[in-house]
């Protein structure tokens, strides 16, 4: 089953991109993935889930909240 994993990430500096990459690179079964640093958003897609990513990003130290909840947020205030 293909799912779509959007997450907002703070991408401040290349060593966060690459080791985002690194680390999204690992999960098994990814068709795709995109890093858009304009947005601050990771896009992977495949038989992952958002755990999985949440998960991957949190051990190279990096907090991601799924991008619908970042929207949410920052249209509700």
């Amino acid at each position: 089953m293909t799912n779509v994993v959007e997450m907002k990430v703070n991408l401040h500096c290349d060593e966060c991109i690459r080791k985002i990459l690194k680390a999204i690179k690992k999960i098994e079964d990814i068709e795709t993935y995109d890093v858009d640093t304009q947005l601050n958003k990771v896009t992977v897609t495949g038989n992952v889930t958002d755990e999985q990513v949440i998960k991957v990003l949190q051990k190279v130290r990096k907090t991601a909240v799924k991008w619908e909840q970042a929207n949410q947020t920052l249209f509700a205030n």
